[in-house]
């Protein structure tokens, strides 16, 4: 029966789509570079291999939309980086996978290599590669880099949302090292040699300039989007980065959160936050998550979320082609990341045709569709792969 519900409501906010698109859906691989099911199941402990309540991804969304790659994200808060155990709490995400492959393994299988993933798909079954948001967990020891490949690690997002021992944050005022730490630089090297992607996403546009100069092989950006549409939100690539990306030969993963997408989420955030601390001082109220809750349900019955669309996304890609070329662009969902805040017509997994009825729209061939969906980002995994052989 929940089953049935799911489905019936993710039709009822589905646009048309042809059959066409749902056959290039289920047909194609289709890669997500971030996925946040990790942190979302360790803090509910849901079972994404049945329907769920709650949450962007499951099993059955996930067949339903085609979404048969998606990058599961080992993300590591930047607290652990003052209280320690980021380590270890990396170990205990990628042992909850392990244990959802185990609990569902004609569902699920992780995924260590381009070649993996085409093996498991093939197969009727999801492929889950691994990736860490934030690189907190190497404590400094290069030698964790070697532990994590080895526990299935393929790309690493050098910093989250403080600067720590790697790199600067585009989130954090605090620009420590005004790009990568000397250790940080030593990393990508590392990465480069044993086979990791360099994820850019979240760090500071030094850092990214650091990177640029340092790595021998293409990096990927797994949950970004374009500032362009955003002005001010260092978070995003400006046009400059894009091209940079492009010549690097790496690739674009476009995030879906509407405050990633449009600068109408991030002034209406703004704007409730000024509100609250009004409301506050006017109730004579402290601070709480149930005093934000009860005010934030006032805040939005009177002024509703301005929600991107789909056709918001479709924007970012094209600005990614016109900027790089068709090559350098690929999908970063952030679902489970990304809290109420996803585009219409892409709210969750089982949403992937309606993206593949939106490129089809705007003239995308069969072939630059696929390239989007998954084979740009398999080729820059390939070519990192491809690398680390050579300095090997």
């Amino acid at each position: 029966m929940l089953t049935t519900l799911l489905l019936t409501t993710a039709l009822a906010f589905q646009m048309e789509v042809s059959e066409e698109a749902r056959r290039i859906a289920q047909e194609t691989i289709i890669l997500d570079g971030h996925v946040d099911v990790p942190y979302r199941v360790a803090r509910s402990g849901e079972d994404v291999g049945e329907a769920t309540e709650k949450g962007d991804f499951d099993f059955p969304r996930a067949m339903q939309g085609g979404l048969n790659a998606p990058f599961m994200s080992i993300y590591v808060a930047a607290d652990f980086q003052e209280t320690g155990g980021a380590k270890a709490q990396a170990d205990r995400l990628i042992g909850l996978i392990e244990g959802l492959v185990y609990q569902h393994p004609d569902k699920f299988e992780i995924a260590k290599s381009p070649k993996d993933v085409r093996r498991i798909t093939k197969a009727g079954k999801i492929a889950l590669p691994l990736g860490m948001e934030n690189g907190a967990p190497i404590e400094g020891d290069i030698e964790n880099l070697e532990h994590f490949y080895d526990r299935g690690i393929r790309y690493i997002t050098l910093t989250h949302s403080k600067v720590n021992h790697i790199s600067d944050s585009s989130y954090d005022d605090e620009r420590r090292w005004r790009g990568l730490s000397p250790f940080g630089k030593m990393l990508v090297e590392r990465m480069n040699a044993i086979g990791v992607m360099v994820d850019v996403s979240h760090i500071s546009d030094e850092a990214f300039d650091d990177v640029m100069e340092i790595t021998k092989a293409p990096v990927i950006a797994s949950h970004s989007s374009l500032r362009h549409f955003t002005p001010g939100f260092e978070r995003n690539m400006s046009d400059d980065m894009v091209r940079k990306l492009g010549e690097n030969g790496g690739v674009i993963m476009i995030n879906y959160g509407s405050s990633f997408l449009s600068n109408e989420p991030r002034d209406w955030s703004k704007a409730r936050s000024d509100a609250y601390n009004e409301w506050l001082g006017a109730n004579g109220r402290q601070h709480s998550d149930e005093a934000f809750a009860e005010f934030d349900a006032i805040f939005r019955e009177e002024n509703p979320y301005p929600y991107a669309d789909l056709s918001d996304v479709l924007d970012h890609i094209d600005r990614v082609v016109e900027l790089a070329g068709i090559d350098h662009v690929g999908l970063g969902s952030d679902y489970d990341g990304v809290g109420d805040s996803l585009p219409t017509n892409l709210k969750d997994a089982s949403t992937m045709p309606n993206l593949v009825q939106g490129l089809m729209d705007r003239g995308y061939s069969d072939e630059d569709i696929k390239k989007i969906l998954s084979g740009n980002a398999l080729r820059v995994w390939e070519e990192v792969e491809r690398v680390a052989r050579k300095m090997r």
